[in-house]
């Protein structure tokens, strides 16, 4: 049996609500869970939601899916111990635990695909260099007020603070964050914008 796209994405959401859901049972602090998959509850309803005004292309639809499982890893553990993070330490001979990359990687990565989607399809650039500066510059505003929501809960949050920050006692910690980021929205555009391309003349040729 083959399934089609809605059907697909259906069984995807069913099992990020699932993996939603156990992460919460027991996670390692149950605020800083709450903090970290806090955008995957924002965006599972959005997509919801846009799907049949403003459906997403499916490499789109994948990337927002891989990065929600990181957030919901890096909520259960922490993203200072988060198992995987200790392997990628040991095996790279790091000084911390670089899970936190990982997700400021995506940070970059997915929000690159999803402003040049919108760009593109709403016709709201022209030419090439342009969207790709504008992209660029959308990543970096992400990323900086993402650090800015950081240093909020660090003030609000106090000493559980610093599980959420993941700083590990690396005072370039936000320069590296915004850097991840950075080079997952250069690797987005570099090896992913034709596929997208092609999605995206897809999903206007079936809409016309």
């Amino acid at each position: 049996m083959i399934l089609n796209r809605s059907q697909t994405l259906k069984i995807a959401s069913a099992v990020m609500i699932v993996f939603l859901v156990v992460s919460g049972i027991r996670p390692y602090d149950r605020l800083i869970w709450l903090m970290e998959v806090m955008p995957v509850m924002i965006a599972l309803p959005v997509m919801w939601l846009t799907y049949r005004g403003f459906p997403l292309t499916t490499l789109l639809y994948c990337s927002i899916f891989l990065h929600a499982c990181v957030l919901i890893l890096g909520g259960i553990h922490t993203y200072s111990h988060v198992p995987l993070g200790f392997y990628l330490q040991d095996m790279l001979a790091l000084d911390r635990n670089p899970y936190d990359k990982i997700g400021h990687f995506f940070q970059g990565f997915v929000p690159a695909l999803v402003a040049r989607e919108i760009l593109i399809r709403g016709e709201f650039v022209r030419g090439s260099r342009m969207l790709v500066f504008l992209v660029v510059c959308i990543v970096l505003a992400v990323s900086a007020s993402y650090e800015l929501i950081e240093w909020a809960a660090a003030l609000t949050v106090g000493q559980g603070a610093y599980e959420f920050l993941g700083t590990q006692g690396d005072p370039w910690d936000t320069q590296s964050d915004m850097f991840f980021a950075l080079i997952g929205a250069v690797t987005a555009l570099v090896f992913f914008s034709r596929l997208q391309d092609r999605q995206i003349n897809d999903l206007e040729a079936v809409g016309q």
